[in-house]
């Protein structure tokens, strides 16, 4: 796999996973829709679950969180550079909502847990080095 730059990096949720990228100016994380879909629904093409979702959203008048989500290149399993739908925290609380699962709530934990380490390497940047050693 080639290496990645600090901003774009996996993190692992029940061993699976999630791909994710600091956007360094907003200072927030972008993470895969579709690792996400993979994640709560165990699909086997969550790129086509996530088409059909957004299909479903816009007609029922949530195309605001459709069009949150930006596309974003980020390593495919060949190892390439793929353009990737991604989203913020926020938006992603949003589409996890429309998705039935018992793995929703575990979920958004792990989110908010990611978050905050964030936070925490930022308002003590040590704490980043420590992590990465």
């Amino acid at each position: 796999m080639k290496k990645q730059s600090k901003n774009k990096v996996i993190a692992i949720f029940e061993g699976q996973q999630i791909r994710r990228h600091w956007d360094e100016e907003k200072e927030f994380w972008y993470f895969s829709v579709s690792d996400i879909i993979a994640v709560l629904t165990k699909s086997v093409d969550p790129a086509a679950y996530w088409r059909k979702l957004k299909e479903r959203l816009l007609k029922e008048g949530g195309g605001e969180t459709v069009t949150k989500c930006h596309a974003l290149k980020m390593i495919a399993p060949d190892g390439k550079m793929r353009l990737t739908d991604a989203a913020d925290t926020e938006v992603m609380l949003r589409l996890i909502q429309s998705i039935p699962s018992p793995n929703a709530e575990p979920f958004k934990l792990w989110l908010a847990r990611v978050g905050y380490e964030r936070l925490e390497e930022t308002a003590d940047p040590e704490l980043a080095i420590n992590l990465k050693n």
